[in-house]
C-alpha cells in the first residue's frame, strides 16, 4: 500500500513538472491553481480504491484458501496413516514370503525331494499371490475416502482369518505326511546301523572294479529321496550316489521286529569320559596330582642313571648323591620358570639378587643347577651304542616308555579324538631332526599325539625317529627293515589302540579309505577327516571344479561311508571323508555337519601346542635327550591341571589364570623339602626371608627336653 502511495505521488508530481507552464498559463487567464487538481485527486482516488479492491479479494482468497489447506493437511494425515498400513502389509507380505519358502525347504528337506525349482505349492502360490495382489490394490487406493479405508480394512481382515484358517488345514495335512516321512526315515536309519555292522567288501572284490567308480547323479526315486537342498535357494551341485565307489549297495527293505528290539536295546558306553577311578583316588592336591605322572619308578630310572654318570664324571669326592627331594627340587624351578616367562632369559639373570626371584635363590646355587642339567641321564651311557643300532630313541627310551604308559591309564577321552603331530622346537644336533615349514619352529623332534580334543589331554604319544635304518626294527612303531610303507594308518592304528566305540578326526596325512575300514571293522571306530584328491579310489566327478558355486558340496556315499567336496571359496575344493555320518548328512545352509563336526574336533593338537607353549619349561641346550624330558615336564604339567580341574569343578571359580597359579602352586610344592633342608640360610636378604618363611625350627636332639630349645640346624643323628 505504501508503495503504492508513492508511486502515486511521484505520477502526480510528473504530470505537474510537465503541464506546470501550461497550467500557469491558463491560472492566469481562468483562475487560480488549486482549482486545477480536480484531475489528480480523480487519479489518486481510482488507484486507491483499485487497491482497496485488490485488499478485499486477497483477503477473500485467503478466506477460500483456508479450509483448503485444512483439508490438505487432513490428508496428509490420512496419507500418513495409509503409508504405515502399507508399511505392515508389505512386512507381513515379506513374512509370508519367508514362511512359504522355509515350509518349502522343510517340506523337501523331509521328503529329501528333487532338486528345488522354487516349485511352490499351488494353493501356497494362490495364497501369496491373493495377498500380494491385496497389496497392490491397496497401494492404488491410497487417496480414497476414510470411510472406504475402513471398509477396506474390514474386509482384508477377514481375508486373512480365511487364508489363515486355510493353511492351518494345509500344515494339518503337512503334519500328517510328515509322521509317515518320519517313521519312514527311523526304518532308514536302523538299515543304516545294521549295514555298518556287516563287513565291507575290499576294492578288489568288487564285480564294478574293471569299469571304475560308478559316480551319477540320484535319478531313481530313492536317491531323490535322500537330496539335500539348501536353505538359500541356491540348489546344490549335486548329491551323488555311489554304487561302485568301493562298497556294496544299500539293503533294502524293512528290519524285522527282533532286529528292531536290538537296535532299541544298545549298550550304553562303559567309558564315562574324564579321569579314571586311578586318578580320582590318588589326586589329593596339586603336587600328588603331578606325581601321577612322574611316578617313583621314572624318578628311579632318573636318579640312578644320573649318579652313575656323576660318579663316572665327578668322582666320589666331587659328586654328592642325588637323591628324590634334589630331583624333584630340579624340576621346580623349571616349571616357575615357565610360569614367570622366563624362558628366554639367561639362567644367570633368573639367580641374580637384584633382578631375579627370590625362590630360585632359596632353592639351591646357580653353580648346582647347572651341574644337575649337565650331568642329568636317562640311560646307561656305556651300553649306548649297542641300543642305538636298533633304537635311534635309546638314549631316553627307558623314560619314555614308562611315561607313555601313565598316560592313557589315568584319563578316558570323550566321543571324539584327534591325531596330529607336534614339533618340539631344536635346533642341535639329532638323528631324527625335523624340518617342517609350516610349523612356528621349523626345526625340531616331531612326535604323533592322540588327544582329546574338548580338554586337549594327550592321551597318547610317539616319537617320530625318522625311518628305520636297513635290516633293523623301530622299537615301539612297528616299522622294520628299511622304508616304512602305510605310515599314516601304522601311526593312526598304534596311537588310538585301545580305544572302541570313538570317532577319530585326523588330516589329509592320515585320511584313506582303507585307515577307515580297518578302524571300523577291527576296533569299531569311526573316522573324519580331510583327503587328498590323489587318492585312486575317489570319483572323478567329486574333483571337478567347473562350474561349481561357492560354498556349494557334493556328496558321494557307500553304506557305510560319506564322501563330501566342499567349495569354500573360488576354484578351491575340500574332500572329506566321514564313516562317523553314514547315511546322509544333515545339510545347513551353508556347511554339511560333516564340515562342521570336523572344525569342531581338529584343532586338538594344536591347541595343546598353544597351551603347553605359553608357561613353556624349556631351557636352551644342546642336548636332544634333554629337549625330550623338558617335553614331559610340560606335557605332564598340563594333564595334571586337566584332572585337577575336572575333579575340583569349584576351585577358583570364574578366574582365567588358573593353569597359571596350578604351576606356580606345584613348583614352589615341589622345592618346598629343598629349602626346608638347607643347613645354611643364603646370603641374599629376599632369598633368606624365603628360607625362613618356609622352614620350621625343629626341637634340638643334644638339649634336654625340659629347656624347649629349638634351632634350625639339624645333624646327621637327628
Amino acid at each position: 500500500m505504501r508503495q503504492l502511495r508513492r508511486q502515486l505521488g511521484k505520477s502526480n508530481w510528473g504530470r505537474q513538472g510537465r503541464d506546470g507552464d501550461s497550467r500557469r498559463e491558463k491560472a492566469g487567464r481562468l483562475g487560480p491553481a488549486h482549482d486545477l487538481s480536480t484531475d489528480t485527486c480523480l487519479s489518486a482516488k481510482r488507484v486507491l480504491g483499485q487497491t482497496r479492491r485488490h485488499r478485499h479479494r486477497r483477503s477473500e482468497d485467503e478466506q477460500e484458501e483456508r479450509p483448503k489447506r485444512m483439508r490438505g493437511k487432513d490428508l496428509r494425515e490420512e496419507s500418513e496413516i495409509q503409508r504405515r498400513e502399507r508399511q505392515q502389509e508389505e512386512r507381513r507380505t515379506r513374512q509370508l514370503r519367508r514362511q512359504l519358502e522355509k515350509s518349502d525347504w522343510e517340506q523337501e528337506e523331509r521328503d529329501g525331494g528333487p532338486e528345488r525349482e522354487d516349485n511352490l505349492s499351488s494353493g501356497t502360490h494362490l495364497s501369496a499371490k491373493r495377498v500380494l495382489g491385496e497389496t497392490q490394490r491397496e497401494g492404488h487406493r491410497r487417496n480414497d475416502d476414510e470411510q472406504e479405508e475402513k471398509t477396506k480394512r474390514v474386509s482384508k481382515k477377514r481375508e486373512e482369518e480365511e487364508e489363515e484358517e486355510e493353511e492351518d488345514k494345509d500344515e494339518d495335512d503337512e503334519d500328517e505326511e510328515s509322521e509317515t516321512q518320519w517313521r519312514e526315515r527311523q526304518q532308514e536309519e536302523r538299515r543304516t546301523r545294521q549295514l555298518r555292522r556287516q563287513p565291507l567288501r575290499h576294492p578288489e572284490e568288487s564285480d564294478q572294479e574293471a569299469e571304475g567308480p560308478d559316480v551319477r547323479e540320484g535319478d531313481s526315486e530313492q536317491e531323490n529321496a535322500t537330496r539335500p537342498a539348501s536353505a538359500d535357494d541356491l540348489s546344490f551341485e549335486a548329491h551323488l550316489s555311489t554304487k561302485g565307489f568301493l562298497g556294496e549297495p544299500r539293503r533294502e527293505g524293512p528290519l524285522s521286529e527282533g532286529e528292531e528290539e536290538d537296535e532299541e536295546q544298545q549298550p550304553q558306553q562303559p567309558w564315562p569320559p574324564g579321569p579314571t577311578a586311578l586318578a580320582v583316588s590318588k589326586a589329593r592336591d596339586v603336587i600328588s596330582t603331578f606325581y601321577l605322572f612322574l611316578t617313583p619308578e621314572i624318578d628311579k630310572i632318573i636318579l640312578e642313571e644320573t649318579n652313575r654318570e656323576g660318579l663316572r664324571k665327578r668322582g666320589r669326592d666331587g659328586w654328592r648323591h642325588m637323591d628324590e627331594i634334589d630331583l624333584h627340587a630340579y624340576v621346580g624351578p623349571l616349571i616357575l620358570a615357565g610360569v614367570y616367562r622366563s624362558r628366554g632369559k639367561a639362567t644367570a639373570s633368573l639367580w641374580d639378587a637384584e633382578s631375579g626371584r627370590a625362590i630360585f635363590r632359596a632353592t639351591m646355587s646357580l653353580k648346582v643347577f647347572h651341574l644337575y642339567s649337565k650331568l642329568l641321564r636317562f640311560d646307561d651311557r656305556e651300553t649306548r651304542a649297542e641300543r642305538h643300532t636298533l633304537d635311534k630313541l635309546a638314549a631316553i627310551r627307558k623314560l619314555w616308555d614308562a611315561w607313555v604308559e601313565r598316560l592313557p591309564a589315568l584319563y578316558n577321552p570323550g566321543p571324539h579324538v584327534t591325531v596330529d603331530e607336534q614339533l618340539v622346537p631344536f635346533r642341535g644336533r639329532c638323528p631324527f631332526r625335523q624340518y617342517m615349514p609350516s610349523k612356528p619352529a621349523k626345526y625340531g623332534i616331531k612326535s604323533w599325539v592322540a588327544c582329546d580334543p574338548r580338554s586337549s589331554y594327550a592321551w597318547k604319544m610317539q616319537v617320530y625317529t625318522g625311518k628305520p635304518a636297513a635290516g633293523g626294527w623301530e622299537r615301539g612303531t612297528g616299522a622294520a627293515k628299511g622304508s616304512e610303507k602305510n605310515q599314516a594308518m601304522r601311526v593312526v592304528l598304534d596311537v588310538t589302540e585301545g580305544l572302541t566305540g570313538r570317532n577319530v578326526t585326523c588330516d589329509n596325512f592320515f585320511t584313506s579309505y582303507e585307515l577307515a575300514g580297518r578302524l571300523l571293522r577291527e576296533r569299531n571306530n569311526t573316522l573324519l577327516g580331510t583327503i587328498r584328491k590323489n587318492k585312486p579310489e575317489l570319483p572323478t566327478a567329486l574333483l571337478e571344479l567347473r562350474g561349481r558355486r561357492v560354498l556349494s558340496s557334493k556328496f558321494a556315499f557307500t553304506p557305510d561311508t560319506t564322501l563330501v567336496s566342499y567349495v569354500p571359496k573360488k576354484n578351491k575344493n575340500v574332500l572329506l571323508l566321514s564313516t562317523l555320518h553314514a547315511r546322509a548328512p544333515d545339510v545347513r545352509p551353508v556347511r554339511s555337519d560333516v564340515v562342521l563336526d570336523y572344525n569342531a574336533n581338529k584343532g586338538g593338537v594344536d591347541n595343546l601346542d598353544k597351551v603347553v607353549g605359553s608357561y613353556s619349561c624349556r631351557r636352551m641346550t644342546a642336548r636332544w635327550p634333554l629337549v625330550v624330558f623338558h617335553n614331559i615336564v610340560n606335557v605332564s604339567g598340563y594333564n595334571a591341571f586337566v584332572i585337577w580341574r575336572e575333579l575340583n569343578p569349584g576351585w577358583m571359580p570364574g578366574k582365567c589364570n588358573k593353569r597359571r597359579v596350578f604351576l606356580e602352586q606345584l613348583g614352589k610344592a615341589l622345592v618346598a623339602p629343598l629349602i626346608e633342608r638347607r643347613p645354611r640360610l643364603p646370603s641374599a636378604e629376599s632369598a633368606a626371608s624365603v628360607v625362613k618363611a618356609v622352614s620350621k625350627r625343629k626341637r634340638c636332639q643334644v638339649f634336654p627336653s625340659k629347656k624347649d630349645c629349638k634351632m634350625r640346624k639339624v645333624c646327621c643323628r637327628c
